[in-house]
């Protein structure tokens, strides 16, 4: 498909070619392990065993080298999979990789438990800080890893600039963009070399999948990670993968109401006197709102406050709410809410990562805004 047409048009058509057997314009769920071949070798389509290529698969990763303005998407069983592929492909023994002070605890956990037994160094900095990002540069960086905005603080990186930094130094810019969804803000545009989603989140969009991806336009690069992908093992199951393809047909129209409802919450925050802190790219005093609104779309669903009265006070603000339900994750049509410290986060427990005790996350679903508002306002108190 064309990649001329518009966000909107790829999302739902892109990898979504009708069945050339019934004509069903939703592709099947190819519930299959191995294929009959014609012959030693003579493979139909290129598919012999469902770990290298299911055509399931397929159609999900063309989607997301589409909506994502990329040459090749990769699918994974989970976004920390994607994760493991990338790093295992990119680096070897005596690597360094920079990570940035705020970011999801299961990739701090993967770099800090996994990769680091394997000999991968890495440093921590602020990525909104581009001169901070190019003193921690050595001569063993081989990447750059970014999320913006980021988990949980909802920090913001320019991507562009880092990715100035990337070239010039002759590492990768990896760009996690779960938190923006390809909707909202396109890295490989922007410079970026690779771009993980855990397609759990925004991409299927109803918290009924787990999954993740890599997108990357440069050929070679993407060639290496689809032999580690298959090497490793850890795809998308048709059924997940067909579950995210559908998910990602509504995405725009999902953001759009996640962002007007996160609005909406963002400004009750900022004026409830329970609330120190609200974090929320889309407010002006928020320190990278400038160049968030120069590099997304609209400032997402993802919004944190932190709560008068600590840590206590902000552990009975998440057991009081009622339509915000607690839980992990984010990016379904529900509303969510967690403590990061004490939920998503805790593996980052004394580490530069450690999240504030006092900051509670939201995913701000699609409900009514007024109903969402009444929640937090009784969650909170007087």
């Amino acid at each position: 498909m064309s990649d001329q047409h518009s966000f909107e048009t790829l999302a739902i058509h892109a990898g979504n070619t009708a069945d050339p057997l019934t004509g069903a314009v939703v592709p099947p769920i190819y519930q299959v392990s191995t294929y009959k071949q014609d012959g030693v070798g003579g493979l139909r389509g290129g598919y012999e065993y469902s770990r290298s290529a299911n055509p399931t698969r397929t159609a999900l990763e063309e989607n997301l080298a589409a909506v994502e303005g990329g040459r090749r998407g990769l699918a994974f069983a989970s976004g920390l999979a994607a994760e493991d592929c990338l790093l295992r492909t990119l680096l070897t023994p005596g690597d360094h990789v920079i990570i940035p002070n705020d970011a999801y605890g299961g990739t701090f956990r993967l770099f800090a438990k996994v990769a680091s037994r394997w000999g991968v160094e890495f440093s921590v900095a602020d990525t909104s800080d581009v001169s901070a990002v190019r003193a921690a540069i050595t001569a063993r960086t081989k990447a750059i890893w970014v999320e913006t905005p980021s988990n949980p603080l909802l920090g913001i990186t320019d991507i562009a600039a880092v990715a100035g930094v990337a070239r010039q130094a002759g590492v990768r810019l990896v760009v996690d963009n779960t938190f923006a969804s390809p909707y909202l803000q396109q890295p490989l545009a922007l410079g970026a070399d690779v771009v993980v989603h855990s397609t759990t989140k925004y991409m299927g969009g109803h918290s009924d999948v787990v999954g993740g991806a890599l997108v990357v336009s440069d050929p070679e690069l993407a060639e290496e990670l689809a032999y580690h992908q298959n090497a490793m093992g850890a795809v998308a199951g048709p059924f997940d993968a067909w579950l995210v393809l559908r998910g990602i047909k509504t995405l725009a129209v999902r953001m759009d109401r996640h962002d007007e409802n996160a609005t909406k919450v963002a400004d009750l925050l900022t004026r409830h006197p329970k609330v120190t802190k609200v974090l929320y790219p889309g407010l002006p005093e928020h320190p990278g709102h400038e160049i968030a609104a120069k590099q997304m779309k609209a400032f997402g669903g993802m919004v944190s406050f932190r709560v008068a009265g600590g840590e206590e006070a902000a552990v009975e603000v998440c057991n009081r709410a009622k339509l915000f339900t607690l839980g992990e994750s984010l990016g379904g049509v529900e509303s969510l809410l967690e403590h990061p410290g004490r939920m998503t986060h805790a593996s980052a427990a004394g580490s530069p990562l450690e999240v504030p005790g006092d900051l509670v996350r939201l995913s701000v679903g699609i409900e009514n805004a007024d109903d969402l508002l009444a929640d937090l306002t009784q969650a909170l108190g007087q």
